[in-house]
């Protein structure tokens, strides 16, 4: 057992260190076109995750980061500074994503934006005729998903969402062993994701900082007063801007659970929680868990702690799948464990690629870097985009089908076809939002 175990752990790290070199340059070792075919980009909304793609995105061979879009004009300012450290060219900047899309020359727009922008910026970027690479989740809420996949089909633009987990050459080995029937028959998964955020405070209304054009950051949402304690990160957890820890994290182990367990729309959702832990603004819940059922006969739970990182099954996060003849643990990064059904261990892949599952910007810094060259590689025409909106947008209607229950206090029953909800005008309600007049989402 132990060389058996030794040498899947060193095959696993030797096939994965080609996804590891610093420049990322072997990834495009298969680039048969042009060297001067250039994949040129704009990246909206970069003060912290939108950063941090930026400039992964510019380490990229043939690609260049042309645009830079952002209602901060420090944030603006820096990225727009370390862009033109990196690769010698300074890009242009925008504080109104309108004026920006109105550049013909141009592939693809990345969009980092907060969570309320996802959609809006996505349909407006295709309709001028750009592919989009969308952090998760997707959409502020379930109906935005549907039009943003409706828009794809329409405007015949690629859409890649930012589930990197689909690109990790390990999780897709993991995926194929599942699909194989390693572990039997896969009925039942667990999700998790925990944290240790402190308290936001109680906000006071207080004068826009001049370098913020606050009118274009809430852009699509209904108009609120400036607070102090909602930007840069803290938007996550108000229902006007974000979607609560559910989709900030939850979307990465869902997408893992319905990718394994080869699902796409629940028949039952059900959620509990609440904020437990402080007493302040925060209005999304720190705590929270989802239990889905499927109709061929599987479930899943996840779990949300924001408020206490105290780990389970030994990581931060991650997924258990449960079969009849034995169970896979995934840590959430790039490795996992087979165990049979006597709970002994059969195999283990292991990938000791960095990873801080606490990490805001990235846990996966090295990984990441993978599935966006996934995406400029689909433009190019090499690959297949990995994390397609079609399944990005069911990844993303679980976790906002948890936080319907959860706001509405019950059993929600759904159409297996389409994930709508079942005879509940009330839950429905919260199928779609009010968008600021004149902002309103068409495709």
């Amino acid at each position: 057992m132990n060389n058996r175990r030794e040498f899947i752990k060193t095959a696993s790290i030797a096939a994965t260190s080609v996804l590891l070199t610093p420049s990322l340059a072997s990834a495009n070792s298969f680039f048969n076109g042009s060297p001067n075919d250039k994949v040129i980009l704009g990246v909206m909304g970069t003060n912290s995750r939108g950063n941090f793609l930026a400039k992964t995105f510019a380490r990229l061979p043939h690609t260049e980061i042309a645009y830079i879009c952002d209602p901060d004009a420090n944030v603006l300012a820096r990225t727009i500074a370390e862009i033109e450290k990196i690769t010698g060219k300074k890009p242009k900047g925008y504080t109104d994503i309108r004026k920006l899309l109105e550049q013909k020359d141009f592939d693809g727009l990345v969009i980092a934006a907060p969570d309320h922008w996802h959609t809006p910026a996505a349909i407006m970027a295709l309709q001028a005729g750009k592919h989009v690479y969308v952090e998760k989740p997707c959409s502020h809420n379930p109906r935005e998903g549907e039009l943003l996949v409706q828009a794809t089909e329409k405007y015949k633009k690629m859409v890649q969402m930012g589930s990197q987990r689909r690109t990790f050459n390990n999780v897709n080995e993991m995926i194929g062993k599942l699909h194989s029937g390693v572990i039997g028959r896969v009925y039942f998964a667990r999700g998790w994701y925990t944290n240790n955020r402190k308290s936001i405070g109680t906000g006071v209304q207080v004068p826009v900082p001049a370098n913020l054009n606050f009118d274009l950051w809430q852009g699509p949402a209904p108009r609120t007063a400036y607070r102090d304690n909602i930007i840069h990160y803290n938007w996550h957890w108000f229902w006007n801007w974000g979607t609560g820890e559910a989709l900030n994290n939850g979307t990465h182990e869902l997408d893992v659970i319905r990718w394994g367990l080869g699902v796409d729309f629940p028949i039952e959702v059900v959620s509990a929680g609440g904020r437990f832990h402080w007493k302040d603004d925060w209005q999304t819940p720190d705590t929270q868990t989802i239990t889905y059922k499927f109709p061929n006969n599987t479930a899943c739970t996840w779990e949300g702690r924001s408020c206490n990182s105290f780990n389970s099954e030994g990581a931060g996060r991650g997924v258990v799948f449960y079969g009849d003849k034995g169970t896979i643990v995934y840590g959430g990064a790039n490795s996992y464990k087979v165990y049979n059904n006597d709970n002994k261990l059969v195999s283990e892949t292991i990938d000791d690629t960095p990873f801080d599952p606490t990490n805001t910007v990235s846990p996966l810094e090295k990984l990441d870097g993978q599935h966006l060259n996934n995406f400029i590689e689909s433009i190019r025409g090499n690959e297949t985009i990995n994390a397609p909106i079609s399944e990005g947008h069911k990844s993303t209607l679980l976790p906002q089908l948890g936080n319907i229950a959860y706001r509405v206090g019950r059993v929600l029953n759904c159409n297996s076809a389409n994930g709508h909800i079942l005879n509940d005008t009330e839950a429905m309600l919260l199928w779609d939002r009010e968008y600021e007049k004149g902002w309103e989402v068409k495709v």
